[in-house]
């Protein structure tokens, strides 16, 4: 695939969260290049201003450690903008011990796939308004070796492992997608998601081993940039078919059918919706 999809994105509202930094800056640059309205979301105060005045945009705050912080991040993006096109659900890390949210959940899970799957809920009414509205979310290909325990889902009853907690919680994202597509059959949204590629982030800032591979000379041989992290999320924005990716998972920008078995499973797909939104507080179902 070639990126003779891009468009113009002039009077569309992107909304990009872990925008701060890396891909999600990234992106924020190119969209606006583009002539999109840009949302800049973000943890940090300085370094997600500093991106917004980049793009012409505004910068949003929020913590995905926190579900009132995306309860009040969803508020603030309804009030700020009357259309919400496209919603890159980009945020994402990895922590290397065990964490517990202010919610009481496993980090992994909640930052990963509670917060985006509550922001995305929280915000579907108003991306229904749109002739073509898009959710894109980040992934890894670490979705893999990823399991999910729905009687589990924060991996309380297992030891700790960052690798095996980060990847159940993207495998997470890929059944989302799935399910998001479902449930949104009919209306004007899809979605989809990919991997970036191996790109020097702040995702593995937690992981000391991880963090300096990534700042060694071999990892900046190795890893891709943000600029290039970004590249299957402005294709997935501008794909002249929308339905043609929706609920696709993509390596980079090659479609990929999932990996891993528990991805092929519909009902788990929708068990995990029902559980998310239970976690969440959102109605089920949503939408049919």
């Amino acid at each position: 695939m070639t990126h003779s999809t891009v468009q113009d994105f002039q009077g569309r509202t992107v909304v990009i969260t872990g925008a701060s930094a890396g891909i999600g800056a990234a992106a924020a640059r190119r969209f606006a290049a583009l002539g999109a309205t840009v949302a800049v979301v973000g943890r940090s105060k300085d370094k997600t201003a500093a991106v917004a005045a980049q793009v012409g945009g505004r910068a949003h705050l929020v913590d995905f450690g926190s579900l009132d912080s995306v309860r009040g991040l969803a508020a603030d993006l309804l009030a700020a903008y009357e259309r919400i096109d496209i919603l890159a659900n980009n945020a994402g890390a990895m922590f290397a011990d065990r964490r517990t949210s202010a919610d009481g959940h496993e980090m992994n899970f909640q930052v990963n796939h509670l917060s985006p799957f509550l922001l995305t809920n929280l915000l579907l009414d108003r991306l229904v308004t749109s002739p073509d509205a898009r959710v894109i979310n980040t992934g890894s290909l670490q979705y893999r070796k990823g399991r999910l325990d729905l009687d589990d889902v924060d991996g309380s009853e297992v030891p700790y492992n960052s690798l095996k907690a980060y990847g159940a919680s993207k495998l997470a994202t890929v059944l989302f997608t799935q399910e998001l597509a479902r449930r949104m059959a009919g209306t004007s949204v899809t979605t989809s998601a990919f991997h970036p590629g191996g790109v020097a982030t702040e995702v593995n800032s937690d992981n000391r081993f991880q963090r300096l591979v990534m700042e060694s000379w071999l990892g900046r041989r190795i890893l891709l940039s943000p600029e290039q992290g970004a590249e299957p999320l402005l294709h997935l924005a501008a794909v002249a078919d929308p339905q043609s990716v929706n609920g696709a998972y993509f390596h980079r920008l090659t479609r990929e059918e999932p990996k891993n078995e528990q991805a092929h499973d519909p009902q788990l797909a929708r068990q995990l919706w029902e559980r998310s939104a239970e976690l969440t507080g959102i109605p089920v179902p949503h939408r049919p």
